[in-house]
């Protein structure tokens, strides 16, 4: 996750998020983790704070779950 500073993401990502989560609606979400970009198709399972840092908790096909900080997401759909 680095030591790079939280930044907010706007409320209409965030409600997007929580509609995918309620709807179980799968995701191919583009992120950077550990200056790497990386993409998966993922099922978004909850939200967490933690740190002062916002989280996307997603789980893969075979029930890995991964912590994705919000601000690192570039896309999803």
């Amino acid at each position: 996750m680095g030591n790079d500073v939280y930044r907010q993401v706007s409320c209409a990502l965030h409600s997007e998020l929580e509609l995918a989560i309620m709807h179980g609606r799968w995701l191919e979400l583009i992120w950077t983790e550990n200056g790497r970009r990386r993409s998966a198709r993922l099922r978004p399972r909850d939200l967490q704070t933690r740190d002062g840092s916002e989280f996307l908790i997603v789980e893969d096909g075979r029930g890995n779950r991964l912590r994705i900080r919000l601000d690192h997401i570039e896309s999803f759909g």
